[in-house]
């Protein structure tokens, strides 16, 4: 799906206020509601408008540490990672998994109720797997994150060129002169 300028459009609006009302959401973009509300459903089907998110204080749902944890592979191979990837996906405690470059292989974000129970999901139910050679961990003091991603696609079509003056085009004004007569 190629995107234009009401797309991303839709798509800002959208990363900052996800319960905007579709005629609302029309409103600020300039189109009819239902085409609004086209353009919004095959954004979703084409899996550019991946779902929409509440931001909820951790704390009020008992989590009182996060951590990152750093995951070096035993063996480098793609079974290896993918089985290791998905079953750390799959934890309640994961909230992100990364695969990355580096000493390291995945970095997991991990959100937890205590101390203990961070012990317990790395000593018990991470060091344990078959895939993993050595595990570091981070505990996070304070975070933020942004839910808008930056855009770096030209949306906006480049503007074109402006010609340059014929004398810096190599005529000069007789050659100029010569060439309007010989067009006529």
């Amino acid at each position: 799906m190629t995107l234009d300028r009401i797309d991303f459009e839709i798509l800002d609006a959208l990363q900052n206020d996800a319960r905007l009302a579709n005629k609302e959401l029309a409103a600020k973009v300039n189109l009819a509601p239902s085409s609004c509300l086209t353009r919004v459903r095959a954004l979703t089907e084409a899996g550019i408008l991946r779902g929409h998110h509440a931001d909820v204080a951790a704390s009020a749902l008992g989590i009182g540490i996060q951590a990152l944890l750093a995951i070096r592979l035993v063996k480098h191979s793609s079974e290896t990672c993918r089985t290791l990837y998905q079953y750390m996906l799959g934890l309640p405690e994961t909230l992100a998994v990364f695969h990355v470059t580096g000493v390291n292989d995945l970095q997991v974000h991990v959100a937890l109720r205590d101390v203990a129970h961070l012990r317990e999901l790395i000593v018990e139910r991470v060091a344990t797997r078959p895939q993993v050679a050595h595990c570091e961990t981070s505990v996070i003091y304070a975070s933020d994150r942004k839910h808008r991603l930056p855009c770096y696609n030209d949306h906006e079509p480049p503007a074109r060129a402006p010609r340059a003056p014929r004398k810096a085009r190599g005529l000069t004004p007789a050659r100029s002169a010569r060439a309007r007569r010989s067009s006529s």
